[in-house]
């Protein structure tokens, strides 16, 4: 073990022997190790519980929701409908916009409930307890929604990850529950009424409700609502709470305060004691068989995996280097890890110049966790914890060549990590351009007509004043610059500015129609929704986007969708193009700290044979207006063990 991290990790070894009950001093002792012996999960008579809590709340409204309950890893466990439900749910973010997803009205209410469901497991871990009320804070034009003049939401874009067509998220095997981690089917949801849960201070799930008809966001963080999803999902809640320091409302984020709840429970209109499930089940509602999420007429509950076990798809590194490091992997079925090192597939497209080797590869994750693991955490409890990300390496047409995780990582930055290292891999390469032009036209299932992929090309040409741009690979883009670059104000959050040239402008942008980020998924998020309710074939693993393949290669270089928010740099061999790294899973200057100084220092371990793009190229050189793009951010004084200021100057 690096005799560097050897004082951190005895620290966190003393916190796990601490105890980890639900609440008091014990409970603030988790920092991703409170499992012991065996880590704890949502039992059948669990399930029952949080969804008779739903039932009750929802009876006592006199408001007939959908429920759903999933795993840590996104299985789901159940679905209940009550009697009098809305089968059929409206996309709508209440701005007016039409275009994107907005307006469409066949969503199944299954699918909302279980993508609300998922959002609160994924985003929340034994440090952060998450909601769908904070994802909507943070996905939005401005930080925070409702008040103008300040930067877009920190995850802008988030929402349009974890979808059912990536070729990383897992999907219903033979069995339920099965390896995760599993797809949402909308992706993460920015609608209030997704909530986590957890049992002793450890995440074992999520629920999620959906009674108001509408699949939404909370466009003003300003006011408190009185939302009638939040209110059944707080209920269903009971018993399986958060640890109160744990909860989003403690968390700051540039100065600002995470949203957990608009509900609380002196609100709540039920018995403590809710109904037995037997008693619900048949009379209140039923429960549903979900097509592509359960077997067929299979409505049966289902109890959990037990997280950071081989049967979740998520176990400690075999390999000693990354077990030295605490590693994490991702498995399949058979307990196979699915993404060990390898090298690169893309030699050919290459010329002369050498593809990523899998010692290269391995000694990229092994750095980029060590930079992880001495990482003061921005969104995470007790202060000064340790950062929680996932790391992915891909080559230059996508090829997923490494994946790694740290122990307590949140879920969502799985497969939001991958998304980041292709984005800055497309995006930086000279076959972009042509990729963007062959791409076929996106349709609007609601507002009717057409999105032109290509149309985005000479867009982007012209705000750069770069005829050739992403045909010459003359320039390195950072998740941070196409963040830059597509979002509806530049510069970010400056009401007025012009648009950035892959966004909406804001008269017609919303997180349902966010520009080329919804545009190249439109078409498959409408696909699987269309399978769930028993039309057609479901959505391929990796097919999130209609671009053209690399010669050679099965998928296209965004298989699982675009990503524009920081935290992936590309990797050079010299001047050439060879891969890229994404992190993802704590704040963004960290997730990009992660990226950028794990990269530079596997570099200077091999002797410079990869590193960073050179200066020059470096986005950042490029200005608009007076204003320059940025490439990567590592924050000021960013280690837990140093006193070091700005370890990635001059790097």
């Amino acid at each position: 073990m690096n005799h560097s991290l050897r004082p951190l990790m005895l620290v966190f070894a003393l916190l796990a022997v601490q105890g980890c009950g639900g609440g008091g001093i014990a409970a603030t002792a988790c920092t991703g190790s409170c499992t012991e012996p065996l880590p704890p999960r949502l039992e059948i008579g669990d399930v029952e519980r949080v969804i008779s809590q739903a039932v009750a709340e929802a009876q006592a409204r006199n408001a007939p929701a959908t429920v759903a309950v999933v795993d840590r890893v996104g299985n789901v466990l159940g679905v209940f409908r009550m009697s009098g439900s809305d089968t059929s749910i409206t996309i709508s973010s209440e701005r007016g916009v039409t275009g994107g997803l907005e307006g469409i009205s066949v969503i199944p209410d299954s699918l909302t409930a279980i993508s609300k469901a998922i959002t609160g497991a994924y985003l929340s871990t034994e440090g952060n307890a998450f909601t769908s009320r904070t994802a909507s804070q943070i996905v939005q034009q401005f930080f925070n929604p409702g008040e103008t003049s300040q930067p877009s939401g920190p995850l802008f874009g988030v929402q349009f990850s974890s979808l059912a067509c990536s070729d990383l998220v897992q999907r219903l095997g033979s069995t339920r529950p099965s390896v995760g981690p599993q797809r949402s089917p909308l992706g993460l949801s920015a609608d209030p009424g997704g909530f986590p849960l957890y049992r002793n201070g450890v995440p074992i799930g999520g629920v999620g409700v959906i009674a108001d008809s509408t699949y939404g966001a909370d466009l003003n963080v300003r006011d408190t609502d009185v939302d009638l999803d939040e209110l059944i999902a707080l209920a269903a809640q009971r018993g399986f709470e958060p640890p109160d320091d744990r909860r989003a409302d403690r968390i700051t984020v540039d100065g600002k305060t995470l949203r957990y709840s608009d509900a609380s429970a002196g609100q709540l209109m039920s018995a403590v004691a809710a109904p037995a499930f037997a008693s619900l089940d048949g009379s209140a509602g039923q429960r549903l068989a979900v097509r592509g999420y359960t077997a067929t007429a299979d409505s049966s509950l289902k109890a959990g995996t037990r997280f950071g076990l081989a049967e979740s798809g998520i176990r400690p590194a075999s390999h000693a280097a990354l077990a030295a490091l605490d590693g994490f992997v991702l498995v399949d079925a058979l307990d196979a890890e699915r993404f060990a090192p390898k090298p690169g597939s893309d030699g050919a497209s290459l010329g002369s110049t050498a593809p990523l080797a899998a010692a290269e590869v391995q000694t990229v994750l092994e750095e980029a966790l060590k930079v992880a693991n001495r990482a003061r955490a921005q969104i995470r409890r007790p202060l000064s914890s340790q950062a929680r990300v996932t790391i992915a390496v891909t080559d230059t047409h996508g090829a997923v060549l490494g994946v790694v995780r740290t122990r307590d990582a949140p879920l969502f930055g799985t497969d939001v990590a991958l998304q980041k290292a292709r984005s800055v891999a497309f995006f930086s390469n000279p076959a972009a351009a042509a990729d963007l032009a062959a791409t076929p036209d996106t349709q609007y299932l609601a507002a009717g007509g057409t999105a032109s992929i290509a149309d985005y090309l000479p867009a982007i040409r012209s705000f750069l004043n770069q005829p050739t741009a992403l045909a010459d690979g003359a320039y390195a883009y950072g998740n941070r610059s196409l963040g830059n670059v597509a979002r509806p104000y530049f510069p970010d959050g400056i009401p007025d500015a012009e648009q950035g040239p892959l966004s909406k402008p804001i008269a017609a942008w919303s997180i349902f129609s966010t520009g080329l980020q919804l545009d190249l998924a439109n078409s498959a998020i409408i696909k699987h929704a269309v399978f769930v309710l028993g039309g057609g074939s479901d959505v391929s693993a990796g097919s999130c986007t209609e671009l053209p393949n690399p010669p050679g290669a099965a998928m296209s270089r965004l298989a699982n969708g675009l990503q524009i928010f920081a935290g992936g740099v590309p990797i050079y061999r010299g001047n050439q193009l060879v891969g890229a790294i994404g992190i993802s899973g704590d704040g963004i200057d960290q997730d990009d700290m992660v990226a950028f100084l794990g990269l530079h220092n596997a570099g200077v371990r091999l002797g410079n044979a990869i590193s960073n793009a050179p200066m020059a190229m470096r986005a950042d050189t490029i200005e608009h207006n007076g204003s320059r793009l940025r490439y990567a951010q590592c924050p000021q004084a960013p280690f837990i063990d140093s006193d070091e200021q700005r370890p990635c100057e001059g790097k």
